[in-house]
C-alpha cells in the first residue's frame, strides 16, 4: 500500500521525535517470521519500553538524518524491524534474546551514542545489564563494607560480653 506525501511527512516526523528521545537503535531483518513471533516480540518490546517499527528504508533514512543514528544509514535495506529505546541497552536486549529462540530474526546492527555497531556489538550491549541491575550491585558493593564492620564490631561486643560475664561470675562464686 502506497502512502501520500502527508502520511510520509506524518511518518517521518513520528520517527524523528522517536531517534531524538533514543540512546539505541538496533535494526534487524525479519524475513520469514510468522506474524505469532511478531506479535510476541513486539509485546515483550513493549513490556520494556522499546519501539518496534516496520518502515520504508527511504522513509526511515530520511527520519534519522542528522541525528546520531544517522551512522547506519547505509545499513537500511531490505525488509528490516527498528528497534528504538530510551533506555541504553532495552532495543538490543530484546532483539537479541528474540534471535536467540527464533533463527529468523537476523540482527544486521545498529547504533548507540552516534556510533555504527555491527552484530558483535549489538549482542554485547544485549549482554550489558540493565540500569536497576547496576544500580542494585551498585548499593550491594556500597552496603558490603558496612554491613562488614557491623558484623565484627557485632562479634567483638558479644566477645566482650562474654568475657566480661565471666569474670563477673567467677568471684561471687567463690
Amino acid at each position: 500500500m502506497s502512502l501520500n506525501r502527508s502520511e510520509k511527512e506524518a511518518v517521518i516526523s513520528e520517527v524523528t521525535s522517536l531517534a531524538a528521545k533514543a540512546q539505541t537503535l538496533v535494526i534487524a531483518e525479519y524475513r520469514g517470521i510468522t506474524v505469532a513471533d511478531m506479535t510476541k516480540l513486539r509485546v515483550d518490546a513493549r513490556s520494556k519500553g522499546v519501539t518496534l517499527s516496520v518502515l520504508k528504508n527511504t522513509l526511515a533514512r530520511r527520519a534519522v538524518a542528522g541525528s546520531a543514528f544517522d551512522v547506519v544509514a547505509d545499513q537500511m535495506t531490505g525488509p528490516l524491524i527498528y528497534g528504538f529505546s530510551e533506555d541504553a541497552v532495552a532495543a538490543a536486549k530484546v532483539v537479541a534474546d528474540f534471535a536467540k529462540t527464533n533463527d529468523k530474526l537476523v540482527i544486521r546492527g545498529g547504533a548507540f551514542g552516534g556510533k555504527a555497531l555491527d552484530v558483535n556489538g549489538v549482542k554485547q550491549l544485549a549482554n550489558i545489564p540493565s540500569k536497576e541491575v547496576l544500580l542494585a550491585q551498585i548499593c550491594g558493593l556500597l552496603m558490603s563494607p558496612m554491613s562488614r564492620t557491623a558484623v565484627v564490631l557485632g562479634a567483638l561486643a558479644a566477645k566482650k560480653g562474654e568475657g566480661a560475664a565471666a569474670p563477673a561470675a567467677e568471684p561471687v562464686a567463690a
